[in-house]
C-alpha cells in the first residue's frame, strides 16, 4: 500500500486557500499511485490560531469534512481528514456521538475510499505549555481501529505521541499502523523524532507522524513528517517545507517483524 503524508503550507485566516491546498495535495497524491493520504492537525485554521477556533468551527457533518469525503471517493484513496476544530453541538444534532453536548474538540476523521466516514478520533491529550488547548477543548475518549488494505489503522494527535500507553492500548486492539496528525513546533524536534520512533519501536507497528508547514506568530511548525516501520526505520521523511511524503507499508512487515522478535510474548503484565 502506499501512504503519502501531506506536509502541507498552512496560512492564518486563511481557510479557504488551505481547504485548497489541501485539496491540490491530495490530487497530486492520488496522481503519484496513493492508497492512503493523511492530512496534518488543524491543517484548515491553523494550530496556533487559537482566537479563530469558535468561529471556524463546524461539525463532522460541516463544509471541511465534506469537501474531504468528496475527494475521498473522487480520488478513489482512504483519507484520514487531519484534524478540524470540531463544533460538538453541530455533531450532536446531526446523530454523531460526542463526548459533551455542547464545546469543542481536536477531531480528526477518517474516510474510505468511497466517501464513508468510518473513524473519528478526539485527541485525548490537550496540551497546556504556551497553549490555549486545554481552555478552548474538550478531549476525547475513545480510540478507534479502523481496517483498511489489510492494516489495522490507528489514529492519536500530536502530543498524545508524549503518552505511550495510547499506543499500547491501539497495538492491543490490533492496530499495526498508528497514523499521527500533528502540528509540533520547533524547537522540540528531538522530542518529535524520538516520540515518533519510540512508539513505533515498542509496538513493533508502522507509525506516520505528518505535521504541517507554517508560520504563525507564536511559533513556527518543524515539518519532518515521517514514516516509520515496525523496527522504527525510517522509510520516507521531509524537511520544513511543504512536501509530499510518500512510502510503501505492507501488513505482512508487521507480521514478519513481531515474529522475528517477540516482545509481545515477553511481556508481563
Amino acid at each position: 500500500m502506499q501512504l503519502t503524508l501531506v506536509q502541507l503550507e498552512q496560512r492564518a485566516g486563511d481557510v479557504d486557500g488551505n481547504r485548497r491546498r489541501a485539496a491540490d495535495a491530495i490530487e497530486r497524491a492520488a496522481s503519484r499511485g496513493a492508497d492512503l493520504v493523511a492530512l496534518p492537525e488543524l491543517w484548515n485554521v491553523g494550530y496556533f490560531a487559537f482566537d479563530s477556533y469558535a468561529r471556524e468551527a463546524e461539525g463532522v457533518e460541516g463544509p471541511t469534512l465534506s469537501e474531504m469525503s468528496a475527494l475521498a471517493a473522487e480520488h478513489d484513496v482512504g483519507l484520514l481528514a487531519g484534524s478540524i476544530v470540531e463544533d460538538l453541538a453541530a455533531s450532536a444534532e446531526v446523530g454523531i456521538d460526542v463526548p459533551a453536548d455542547e464545546g469543542l474538540a481536536n477531531t480528526a476523521v477518517f474516510f474510505d475510499r468511497d466517501g464513508t466516514r468510518r473513524g473519528i478520533y478526539r485527541k485525548h491529550h490537550l496540551f497546556g505549555y504556551g497553549s490555549a488547548e486545554t481552555r478552548l477543548l474538550t478531549p476525547g475518549e475513545r480510540l478507534p481501529t479502523v481496517d483498511f488494505e489489510g492494516f489495522t489503522l490507528g489514529f492519536t494527535t500530536c502530543y498524545d505521541l508524549r503518552f505511550p500507553e495510547l499506543y499500547r492500548d491501539l497495538a492491543a486492539a490490533g492496530a499495526t499502523l498508528v497514523v499521527v496528525p500533528s502540528a509540533w513546533p520547533y524547537p522540540r524536534v528531538e522530542h518529535w523524532t524520538t516520540l515518533s520512533r519510540s512508539r513505533a519501536i515498542e509496538n513493533l507497528s508502522y507509525v506516520a507522524t505528518v505535521n504541517g508547514s507554517a508560520t504563525f506568530d507564536e511559533g513556527t511548525l518543524l515539518g519532518r513528517s515521517t514514516v516509520y516501520d515496525p523496527w522504527g526505520t525510517t522509510l520516507a521523511s521531509a524537511g520544513d517545507d511543504p512536501a509530499l511524503v510518500t512510502a510503501e507499508v505492507t501488513p505482512d512487515r508487521v507480521e514478519s517483524v513481531r515474529d522475528e522478535f517477540p516482545a509481545w510474548e515477553d511481556r508481563r503484565r
